[in-house]
């Protein structure tokens, strides 16, 4: 039988599928043992060391074929049998397809979407952060074994501080304190590459997949006011980036031991993060032992050219960047101009084959280079362990322990399982798709707050009340008449990737359009005081809805990710207590009169500047960093601390102390983990008792305070947390181990981090225990 053209093309197609589908499944590797040519080669030959097998595959390589390594989609070397590979592929909170690396267009499909990072923070427990990032790892891995992955290094996490309230990626980070900021990329990124929780668990350093901390450093502003990232100078002081800005990644190299670092786009002070050679190499390698590789953000090293106006050529940019520390551009500039960078005596090939050096290494060390996958350890992960019933309890659990009662007047909530009716209002109740924030991947599964409500009340009413989010136009009046026919009323609020996302900053921190207006109105009409669920990434000052008795519960969910929807309906009907603390301070609206700009911490009485987060802010707060409400009444006592009393020379490497120019003895602290600090370690007992009838699981936060807070000392300081699970009417006890050296010290104006004499307190709710320190 003779087939016709359509014919013949429709068995093109479907044979074509079958290939790609057939190809689809075979992982990108090198060193294939079916193939003889590789045994020849020094860098397939598993026995030697990793430096060594690298620095056979670099010599073997032409400069042409070096060059086209240093970007991002690198090419493939098919005379070496060295597959292509994709250097960006995203992570942030859950396997996604944002980058190039990752494609769902195979048997895996979807991956499981935690909620995104704000939220996650907020549950303030450091083994769900670990979960999370083992869970990540796990599915990434799958998707690489399906042949769904082009590589395996992924671009998170975001661990820049939130110092403003209106910046769009605020969303991404997990707040603005630098420990927890720390501890969480020490908690996901061990979580992500195969470590255990402690850390030291990686054999021969090989990873299941690689993360990379960003963005490296002082990047808090995407595009406000006319100013652009991509041309943005921060100002930040040695004292700012002591212990504000640079502590996070420092944990992130030294503690978390990330494979990756991105640098940003910003200057600081002057130099470009990508070509700041005292940043990447001095800092990043030389001080805190980074091992790992450099990538630029996107297109971050053409703008040192043609943005920052920093070099005089593209050469120089490409100069600039590679002799910084700096391995991979993502973008082409580095494809584009080295060789004449090189030609023109600006780069040796020496710098290049440093760069390379890093990158084939952190090739080698996921494994790729040591043929089939399928025989290597990871190689038995499949889509049997993507989606998994096991992780989407875990992006459950995760979205009801993170997200925050902010009010309760009367005890509104929870709600009864008998009531006859609800209305649910708003344009964030029926939208699944806000609910996983920014770079997310297809979700395993997706419901609406509004179906996650109607499985507890039958006679549930629905009315969107504004066209969008941005609320432009309101349905008030019938919005109104749905909540008056109602026993209850919950209106879902707030913000969407339309009014915070990257590139893309709030100019105020008012709800957008019409939402105050149809949250009142609704509110006066309903016949009890009604329900607000704010779904937002960073703070809108809502302090309107604080005050208005007609308004008796507020809960904030960030964006609670895939099974968020279901976590607010069972805190909503008290299935699950609440315990989540915010991870940041929400401002009042007059905040904005500060420029997002300053890049200042503490605060300057005399010109009226009140600083920024809880650490150093001295104006009106919305709500405060730390605060959250439970269903039940917990108390706290310390219970025993085994020292009240420190003596400088006892925690100095040297002995002895200095003075500083207000006649305050001090001492230097540059290293925590000397054995004059180690000894100097105490522990603080707290009991916690749960008054409420209710089971739960809540953040206990413990701060150091101190006297006199001028001359730059922040007001107080998080020195611990644990997440605690309690059940009603139970007292346990927990123990943090404080380290003076860590939680005493504070940054002097030089950028040195020291230990001042004067009297600490430990602070947990409202109780203290005072430590004196003397010279």
């Amino acid at each position: 039988m003779r087939l016709g053209n359509i014919q013949l093309l429709l068995l093109c197609l479907i044979l074509t599928t079958v290939l790609v589908l057939t190809e689809s499944t075979q992982p990108p590797f090198a060193c294939d043992s079916s193939k003889p040519a590789t045994k020849s080669f020094p860098f397939c030959k598993t026995t030697l060391p990793i430096s060594a097998r690298v620095k056979d595959l670099v010599s073997r390589l032409t400069l042409d074929e070096k060059i086209l390594q240093l970007v991002n989609t690198a090419p493939a070397i098919p005379r070496l049998g060295i597959p292509a590979y994709e250097w960006w592929s995203e992570a942030l909170h859950g396997v996604s397809n944002s980058g190039y690396g990752i494609r769902f267009n195979g048997t895996i499909k979807s991956a499981t979407s935690f909620p995104q990072v704000i939220l996650t923070a907020a549950s303030f427990d450091a083994r769900l952060w670990y979960r999370i990032g083992q869970a990540i790892g796990l599915e990434a891995r799958a998707v690489y074994n399906q042949g769904q992955a082009n590589g395996m290094t992924f671009w998170a996490p975001n661990i820049n501080v939130f110092r403003d309230p209106r910046w769009g990626r605020g969303q991404e980070t997990p707040g603005e304190d630098p420990l927890v900021s720390g501890k969480y990329a020490i908690s996901y990124v061990r979580g992500v590459q195969g470590d255990n929780f402690e850390g030291g668990g990686l054999k021969d350093g090989h990873l299941q997949a690689s993360a990379c901390c960003k963005h490296f450093t002082a990047y808090d502003l995407d595009h406000w006011n006319g100013v652009s990232r991509f041309g943005y100078d921060a100002k930040v002081t040695k004292q700012d980036l002591a212990d504000t800005y640079q502590p996070p990644f420092q944990s992130c190299i030294q503690r978390a031991g990330a494979s990756g670092i991105m640098c940003a786009y910003n200057r600081v002070n002057g130099v470009p993060n990508c070509a700041d050679e005292n940043l990447l190499s001095n800092i990043a390698r030389k001080q805190w032992g980074f091992k790992g590789y450099i990538t630029s953000d996107c297109d971050a090293v053409s703008i040192i050219y043609d943005v920052h106006k920093y070099a005089k050529t593209p050469e120089d940019a490409v100069a600039d960047v590679l002799k910084a520390g700096m391995d991979v551009d993502c973008g082409f500039y580095l494809k584009n101009h080295t060789k004449s960078a090189v030609q023109k005596k600006k780069v040796l090939e020496s710098d290049i084959d440093r760069a390379l050096t890093n990158l084939f290494t952190m090739r080698m060390r996921l494994g790729l280079f040591n043929g089939n996958p399928a025989t290597l350890p990871y190689g038995s992960i499949g889509p049997n362990q993507v989606c998994t019933k096991a992780h989407q309890d875990l992006a459950l659990d995760a979205a009801r322990n993170g997200i925050v009662l902010l009010k309760n007047s009367a005890k509104l909530l929870p709600l009864k399982k008998t009531i006859s009716s609800l209305a649910v209002i708003g344009p964030n109740a029926n939208s699944a798709y806000t609910l996983v924030g920014n770079y997310a991947g297809p979700p395993c599964k997706s419901i609406e707050p509004l179906k996650a409500l109607q499985s507890y009340v039958k006679n549930t009413q629905y009315h969107k009340g504004c066209n969008f989010v941005n609320c432009t136009s309101a349905s008030i009046n019938e919005a109104v008449e749905v909540a008056k026919k109602a026993d209850y009323v919950v209106l879902f609020m707030g913000l969407d990737q339309g009014e915070e996302r990257e590139d893309f900053d709030r100019v105020d921190l008012v709800l957008p359009g019409k939402q105050r207006d149809l949250i009142s109105s609704v509110a006066k009409a309903a016949k009890k005081p009604v329900i607000l669920v704010m779904i937002c990434g960073g703070p809108v000052d809502i302090s309107f809805a604080k005050r208005d008795p007609k308004i008796g519960g507020i809960l904030w969910a960030g964006y609670p990710g895939e099974s968020g929807g279901i976590a607010l309906a069972e805190i909503i009907f008290g299935d699950h207590n609440p315990g989540g603390k915010l991870p940041m301070t929400w401002y009042p609206k007059e905040f904005v009169k500060i420029p997002m700009t300053d890049m200042r911490m503490r605060p300057q009485p005399s010109s009226g500047y009140p600083g920024r987060t809880y650490r150093f802010y001295t104006g009106r707060k919305v709500f405060r960093f730390g605060y959250g409400l439970s269903y039940s009444k917990y108390t706290y006592e310390f219970v025993s601390v085994t020292q009240n009393k420190l003596s400088l020379t006892q925690i100095s490497n040297t002995g002895f102390t200095l003075q500083n120019s207000d006649s305050v003895h001090y001492t230097p602290i540059s290293d925590t983990e000397t054995e004059s600090c180690e000894k100097s370690k105490f522990s603080a007992t707290i009991g916690i008792q749960n008054h409420g009838e209710m089971e739960g699981k809540h953040a206990v936060l413990l701060f150091v305070k101190q006297d006199g807070i001028g001359n730059g000392k922040a007001r107080k300081q998080l020195a611990a947390f644990e997440s605690v699970k309690t059940k009603g009417g139970e007292r346990v006890e927990i123990e943090f181990v404080i380290n003076p050296c860590e939680h005493f010290r504070t940054a002097n104006e030089d950028g040195l981090m020291v230990i001042e004499e004067g009297s600490r307190y430990l602070a947990v709710g409202d109780q203290q225990y005072e430590i004196s320190v003397s010279a």
